[in-house]
C-alpha cells in the first residue's frame, strides 16, 4: 500500500462531528505530505477502468487521425507529444483536453466545443466526470469543515467553498506517455496546478512525485504576473513518490486553493518521470466558475486581491500552449481585453 493518507467519502456530507473529524485529518494530510488518496467505490473504479480503456483506444490511432480533433475556440482537443511547455521545456505526455462542451462563443475566450472522437469516447469520459465532480463537491464541503471557523468555515459556511464550484468550469486531462527512451526520462516538468481542486487517476505503471511542504521553503505565488512555479524545484531533493495503488483516486490543492485560504494549504508541486512503457492517467480539475472572482476567505484588512477565474485559466494555457490555435486565436482577436470588458 501507499505511505499517503487513504480516506474513504461518505455519500453525502451533512456537517455531522464525524464529517468534521474527517475533513480535518484530510486537511492534515495535504499540510503533511501535499496529497490524500481517495478509497474509490465500486462505481467509481469501474468509471476509471472504462475510461483508460477508450483512452488507450484513442491514443493507439495514427498521429494524423489524432491531430484532427483541434478546434480554435476552446483548448478541448488533443495535444501531441511536445507540444506543451513546462519552464521552457517540451514534455512528453500527449493529452485530449476536455473542457465544459459549449457551442463556439467568439466573444469569450476558451468557450467551445468538444472534438469527440467518437460516441464511446464520449459516453465514457461524461460518465467519469459526472462521478469525479460528485466526488469533487462533497471533498470541498468536507476540506471547509476542516479547515474550521478560523477561515470562516465552519458547519454554517460550509457553502462558501462548495458553492463557488455549481456550474464550474471543470475540466479534465486525459494524457499517456511513453516509455522513456536514451535520451529523456521527462515527463511533465514540476509545476503546480493552476485550479481549486486536482483529483488524478493512475494505471499501473507510475511515474508521479510530489513535493510536500518544506518548512522555511518559499513557493512562488503561480497567479500573480513575473512569478511561476513552472521548472520549481525541479532537481531539488525532498520529492515523493507516488506508488500507484489500485483503485485509489489522488486529491491535491492548486493554487486558487492556496489563494483561497491564505496559504494554509498550499498548492502542491508535483512531476512526471517516464518509465520502462507507456503510462497512461486521468487528472480531473473541480473548478470555480468561469466568471467567478475568487478572493481570499479570510482576507488582511485592506487587501482587495482578487483572481478572475476565467482570465487565470486562460492566461495558463496561453502559457503552456503558445503556439496552438486557440493561443494564436485570442492573441490576434484580443479576447483577454473582451473577457476584462465583461467582468
Amino acid at each position: 500500500m501507499s505511505g499517503f493518507a487513504t480516506f474513504r467519502v461518505p455519500d453525502r456530507v451533512t456537517g455531522t462531528a464525524a464529517d468534521e473529524a474527517l475533513g480535518r485529518a484530510m486537511t492534515a494530510a495535504w499540510q503533511r505530505d501535499g496529497i490524500f488518496q481517495i478509497a474509490a467505490d465500486a462505481g467509481q473504479r469501474a468509471r476509471t477502468r472504462e475510461a483508460m480503456a477508450v483512452s488507450r483506444r484513442f491514443f493507439a490511432r495514427p498521429p494524423a487521425q489524432k491531430a484532427a480533433y483541434v478546434n480554435d475556440t476552446s483548448y478541448s482537443g488533443y495535444i501531441a507529444s511536445g507540444e506543451e511547455v513546462t519552464a521552457g521545456e517540451r514534455d512528453a505526455s500527449e493529452i485530449f483536453t476536455i473542457t465544459p462542451d459549449l457551442p463556439a462563443d467568439r466573444a469569450l475566450p476558451c468557450h467551445g466545443p468538444v472534438p469527440w472522437p467518437d460516441p464511446e469516447y464520449r459516453a465514457a469520459m461524461e460518465a467519469y466526470l459526472a462521478g469525479v465532480g460528485a466526488l469533487g463537491e462533497r471533498l470541498l464541503r468536507l476540506v471547509a469543515l476542516g479547515l474550521g471557523p478560523g477561515l470562516g468555515l465552519g458547519p454554517a459556511g460550509v457553502d462558501r467553498l462548495a458553492g463557488l464550484t455549481r456550474g464550474g468550469w471543470h475540466h479534465m486531462r486525459v494524457l499517456r506517455f511513453p516509455a522513456a527512451s536514451r535520451t529523456t526520462e521527462r515527463g511533465i516538468g514540476a509545476h503546480t496546478d493552476y485550479g481549486l481542486l486536482v483529483i488524478a487517476a493512475q494505471d499501473e505503471v507510475g511515474g508521479l512525485f510530489v513535493r510536500p511542504p518544506v518548512a522555511g521553503e518559499r513557493r512562488p505565488r503561480n497567479w500573480l504576473p513575473g512569478e511561476s512555479t513552472a521548472g520549481f524545484a525541479e532537481d531539488s531533493p525532498g520529492w515523493s513518490y507516488v506508488t500507484p495503488v489500485p483503485g485509489v483516486l489522488t486529491v491535491f490543492p492548486g493554487d486558487i486553493l492556496q489563494f483561497l485560504t491564505g496559504g494554509a494549504l498550499l498548492s502542491t508541486p508535483h512531476k512526471v518521470r517516464l518509465a520502462d512503457r507507456e503510462r497512461h492517467t486521468l487528472a480531473y480539475f473541480h473548478e470555480p466558475r468561469f466568471d467567478a472572482v475568487v478572493r481570499p476567505l479570510r482576507p488582511e484588512p485592506g487587501d482587495h486581491t482578487a483572481i478572475h477565474y476565467g482570465e487565470h485559466f486562460t492566461r495558463m494555457f496561453m502559457r503552456c500552449y503558445p503556439r496552438r490555435a486557440t493561443t494564436r486565436r485570442i492573441e490576434a482577436e484580443g479576447l483577454l481585453r473582451r473577457l476584462g470588458a465583461v467582468r
